[in-house]
Order: C-alpha cells, then structure tokens, then sequence
C-alpha cells in the first residue's frame, strides 16, 4: 500500500440535531474519532447507517474498520428480554454496524470496536450481554478513568503490556463471549475490557474511549494493521 490506509468510522443517525441556526436530521459523529485515526496516521471516513445490503461493497472499498461507540445494543439482538434499565433501541444502527462487523469479519479487514462496537463484535459472533452494571459511569454525560489489565500473550498485550488508566463510560458489559473470540484486557472490578479474535486477521474490540484520551496505541495498531492488507 502506499498512502495512508483509509479507516471507516460508523455514526450515529440522529433526529432533529441543531448546529448553528440550522436543525436537521443529521449522521454525526464525536470529532475524537476521526482525530485518533489521523493522529495514528490513518484517514477517516464516515460512514452513516445505510442498507445491511451494501455492508460487503463498503468495507470493500476500507482498509479498516472502526465500530464506535453509542447507544446500548437492542437486546433482541442476543435473545433477551430488555431491561427496564437498557437505553432506548436504534435499529438502523444495529442493523448496519452488525452488517459491517460480519463484512470485516469474512473478508479479514483489520476490525476495532469501541465501547458498543466492542459488545455488538461480541453480539455478531453469538455473545450476550449484562444490560447493567455499576461503577463504570461517574456521572451521565461524563467520561470517568479506571484501569484496565491486559491479559498475558494476548493481541492487546502485545500492544499496551502495563496497566493503563483509561477514559470510560459504559453501563453494558459482555457476558458471554462470542465464538472464536477470548478476553484480553479486564477492569479491576473484573469486568471484561477488551475480546479479541486470536488468528491472522485482526479483530480487537475495547471497553473504554481511546478517543477521549492521548493514547493512540490501539488505533496505532489498527492502522498498522490496515496498511498491510
């Protein structure tokens, strides 16, 4: 490859968003995405919720794709019931991301997942989820730190082998794994922080928030990933 790898960032679809004088619907999407990837010298594009159809076209034309994070997975998704705490559902998101992550996953594209991306890569490979915990969040709307250990020999490890502090804001956490996938980062808590898929493809999904912090390893590895394919 030359050039920088071209990385593919899923957004929210939202109604009714006000920027300026104007309010329109409107595919959004946090600017510490696309910051991390180009910092880690990648290029962003983004890429709205759109036909499940057309998923296989998309991560065709991508070096890479990024599932971000957002609002808590329909748990129709995984064959539970929902709780009254679970947020509200978004099924073209679901629909879409999902469609992305099996995409990625059967064409060996470099695939991370971030916070939700990390629990709908575990959803799209048979997973299930806990639809609440406590202690992730410090107040809505904030990003809390705690710290995440990596697991020995894992793809993780490899890239961030210390304890580390990271940006967190999560209430959902992965129950049971999906297939093929193993743990390779926890909280002190003992809440799962990061799963991988072990094999020549590179799958990672994480817990936290890179993109509300400086440290850019993970889309670093992503990227690296991304420019060998």
């Amino acid at each position: 490859m030359t050039g920088r790898p071209l990385i593919g960032l899923s957004t929210y679809l939202e109604a009714r968003t006000r920027w300026g004088r104007w309010e329109l619907d409107a595919a959004l999407l946090p600017a510490g995405y696309p910051l991390l990837v180009q910092r880690a010298g990648g290029l962003a594009a983004m890429l709205p919720p759109d036909d499940p159809a057309h998923a296989a076209e998309t991560v065709a034309r991508l070096d890479g794709v990024v599932i971000t994070g957002g609002p808590d997975v329909d748990p129709s998704r995984y064959g539970a019931e929902r709780s009254p705490r679970t947020g509200p559902p978004a099924p073209e998101r679901d629909a879409w991301e999902l469609a992305l992550i099996r995409a990625a996953l059967a064409s060996g594209t470099p695939l991370l997942g971030i916070c939700r991306g990390m629990q709908l890569l575990n959803v799209a490979l048979g997973g299930t989820l806990v639809q609440h915990i406590d202690g992730h969040v410090d107040r809505v709307g904030e990003f809390g730190r705690h710290t995440v250990k990596p697991v020995p020999g894992t793809r993780y490890a490899r890239v961030a082998p210390q304890s580390v502090s990271v940006p967190t804001h999560h209430h959902q956490a992965v129950d049971r794994l999906g297939q093929g996938l193993v743990v390779s980062a926890y909280a002190e808590d003992g809440i799962i922080e990061a799963v991988e898929r072990p094999g020549a493809d590179w799958v990672l999904g994480v817990q936290w928030h890179p993109e509300m912090g400086e440290d850019v390893r993970v889309m670093g590895a992503l990227v690296r990933a991304a420019a060998t394919v």
